[in-house]
């Protein structure tokens, strides 16, 4: 079943309930949720077309610029929300989300689903935008709070240094804190998953004329995925920045916008 653009504008008039309550209360977030709202219709529309031709087109180095650009727009976007320094972190933070969404996607297109072409547009372009998509959350959370909490407790990091830990012994605590702080809602959301809500991927599917089996049977494979691709990323990304993130004593550089 194809939506028609009146059944679009007759959607985008839900929007207009909050903006009301927004008005109402004077929440500060009337000009905000207008300006995203334009911005969400014209990127969509436009990725609706681009991925038009990419998907008829198909050609394998036309779909790994896309995936590498797909990973760069990610990288700027985490290094501007955890105030890191661009140029100290860009490079371990796109090599651990290139990395981390490519050796994931390969499994999954090769040995799961076992396509004989893993760059197929058709599958190769929307696994890896939903693995960078849930990477760059995660990852903006967890380097957020693992560095941050670097910063605020440095004393008990070198602490542990003075008492014989090693290097990676002595960073295991705000490891651990970073980790549990981003894979907690995430662990949370796979409990409740067909019981409390149903994911977006496979309620598409079934709109989309999937059965409920096959649908259910992706939406695991996208929860699976998703749940590996970030952990994979995150220790790539941190095994990386930590040369650039200390000096040979082992001492924290400042790694950490102050403005």
């Amino acid at each position: 079943m194809n939506i028609t653009i009146i059944g679009m504008l007759l959607a985008l008039l839900l929007v207009l309930v909050p903006l009301y309550f927004f008005h109402y209360f004077k929440v500060p977030l009337i000009r905000s949720t207008i300006i995203s709202t334009v911005r969400m219709v014209v990127q969509m529309s436009l990725i609706g077309l681009y991925l038009e031709f990419l998907f008829n087109y198909n050609n394998w180095l036309v779909n790994v610029l896309w995936f590498v650009l797909m990973v760069l727009v990610a990288s700027f976007t985490a290094v501007n929300r955890t105030r890191l320094r661009m140029r100290q972190m860009l490079m371990p933070i796109a090599v651990g989300l290139g990395v981390g969404a490519l050796v994931v996607c390969m499994f999954a297109l090769f040995v799961v689903l076992r396509l004989s072409n893993p760059f197929d547009a058709r599958y190769f372009i929307p696994i890896v935008g939903i693995l960078l998509g849930n990477m760059l959350g995660v990852n903006v959370l967890s380097l957020s709070t693992y560095y941050q909490g670097l910063q605020r407790e440095r004393q008990l990091y070198f602490y542990l240094l003075g008492n014989g830990a090693t290097r990676l012994e002595a960073l295991t605590p705000f490891i651990r804190q970073a980790i549990e702080k981003a894979f907690v809602p995430c662990i949370a959301n796979m409990a409740v998953m067909g019981l409390v809500s149903f994911p977006g991927t496979m309620i598409g599917q079934i709109l989309g004329g999937s059965t409920p089996d096959t649908a259910v049977r992706y939406q695991i494979l996208i929860s699976c995925i998703t749940f590996c691709a970030p952990m994979l990323s995150l220790i790539v990304t941190l095994y990386l920045g930590h040369r650039y993130s200390f000096d040979k004593h082992g001492c924290l550089l400042n790694v950490l916008k102050t403005d």
